[in-house]
């Protein structure tokens, strides 16, 4: 009887014990998080969480929060689809980030859709542009090889524009006769990306390409019989099974006839891939340009071809190259931006959109000849007017500024060797830090929502 007592009071005890630890845990971590740093969980009910992923420095200053809009529609629509995607659903969300330098280099963009490829499953790599072909940088995972060099290449930026522009925000054209293309996913940094469907956009006049080499018995060409956007058809090339390269060849022939076409018949011009994998997850698509700005792709032309993508979260990365103008004007600023978003409104009216705000950096100036750097302070006035801009049009934002430190955070950044030469573009290592510090935020958001 004694010896009974005993257990039970053993067992008592202990039971009392784990219910006083169930009860105090969730108050640990709610106590554990500070005001500026948001702890890497989140206690949701009725929902798991997504971890997130640790960063590499110690950089983050300001906490990876959002700004959100008094009315978040579009948001509940985009998250109720990750959960969708999470609980098995097999679908594809097409994610876009328009931008400008920061995002043409691949590096940030590249490491935020890894990301969301890790968590929320791999539908593809997404937009490919032929950037090298117009003799300029392009992402690393992938290259455009072609036996043609002398592509004019048209792009967003150039006031009068030497080619029209496509999803990308460029064009290349070639008077060439015969054109060959070698489309290849590199094996070392494009590893996940292999593809089985490729949707080729080219000027309705130009050459479709068919496939050549290797490809030709393994992929299959089904051309556009009708324009998707104004001057535009998009060809889908069906492969047998996943490949990592793809050898296309020009053709002159006529699709009833068979007969041989002659060249002048045709108006060369291409403006890049969507590559995908039949999976369900994410297809995420990072489209920048060198230089650009907002004023840039105010297009109603563009708008409509970027609506092509169906994206349900457009992320807009923009506001750096404002920054350097000798004459810059919140006001005037404010006007570009909201002109764009009322376009991005029309044509995409059930897309979420996040603003983000430049990160600081530096500018070049001459003293005694010499060249010196200095901090671009106006980048905190392009950070702040797009938060004011946010809140008046009802879209989110993401304050990429304040998150990285905000005033003299460039100098930090710089010492830890996470900015370039030219102290405006920052390293690989620098791209990625920022890339997993917007798909944390994102995350955090995503895990408190309701």
């Amino acid at each position: 009887m004694k010896r009974w007592r005993k257990r039970w009071n053993r067992g008592a005890l202990l039971g009392l014990w784990q219910l006083v630890m169930l009860a105090w845990l969730p108050l640990a971590a709610q106590t554990s998080v500070s005001e500026t740093v948001v702890s890497d969980s989140v206690v949701q009910a009725g929902r798991d969480t997504v971890a997130l992923p640790s960063l590499h420095y110690s950089m983050r200053v300001g906490a990876d929060t959002l700004m959100w809009p008094d009315t978040a529609v579009a948001w509940h629509r985009f998250f109720g689809e990750l959960d969708a995607l999470r609980a098995g659903k097999d679908t594809v969300i097409s994610i876009v980030q328009l931008g400008d330098s920061h995002i043409q280099a691949g590096h940030f963009s590249g490491q935020v859709m890894r990301e969301f490829h890790r968590v929320f499953g791999n539908a593809g790599r997404g937009w490919i542009a032929p950037f090298k072909l117009g003799k300029s940088n392009e992402p690393d995972d992938y290259f455009i090889k072609s036996n043609v060099k002398d592509w004019i290449c048209g792009k967003c930026i150039q006031h009068e524009r030497k080619t029209p522009i496509g999803i990308g925000g460029i064009g290349i054209r070639s008077l060439a006769s015969s054109i060959q293309w070698d489309v290849i996913i590199t094996p070392v940094n494009g590893a996940g990306y292999a593809f089985n469907r490729a949707i080729l956009y080219r000027g309705d006049k130009a050459m479709p390409f068919v496939p050549t080499g290797r490809s030709k018995a393994e992929v299959r060409l089904a051309k556009a019989d009708s324009l998707c956007a104004a001057g535009v058809k998009a060809d889908t090339l069906y492969c047998a099974h996943l490949v990592d390269t793809l050898f296309l060849q020009s053709s002159r022939r006529d699709p009833e006839s068979g007969a041989l076409l002659p060249a002048s018949t045709f108006k060369n011009l291409y403006y890049g891939l969507s590559l995908t994998n039949d999976s369900s997850g994410i297809l995420y698509h990072g489209i920048g340009v060198n230089g650009a700005m907002f004023t840039h792709y105010t297009d109603t032309a563009y708008v409509k071809q970027l609506a092509l993508l169906q994206p349900s979260l457009l992320i807009i990365s923009l506001g750096t190259n404002e920054s350097f103008g000798r004459r810059f004007q919140s006001a005037e600023f404010e006007g570009q931006v909201k002109q764009f978003l009322a376009m991005v409104k029309r044509f995409l009216p059930e897309t979420a959109v996040l603003l983000t705000t430049p990160p600081e950096c530096y500018k070049r100036i001459w003293v005694n000849k010499k060249r010196q750097f200095t901090r671009n302070t106006q980048t905190e006035l392009v950070a702040a007017t797009l938060r004011k801009v946010a809140k008046e049009e009802g879209v989110a934002c993401w304050d990429l500024f304040q998150t990285t430190g905000g005033k003299q955070s460039c100098k930090r950044w710089l010492n830890q060797h996470l900015l370039g030469r030219d102290r405006i573009h920052f390293t690989r290592e620098g791209y990625h830090e920022q890339g997993l510090l917007l798909f944390r935020a994102l995350m955090q958001a995503y895990n408190q929502f309701e």
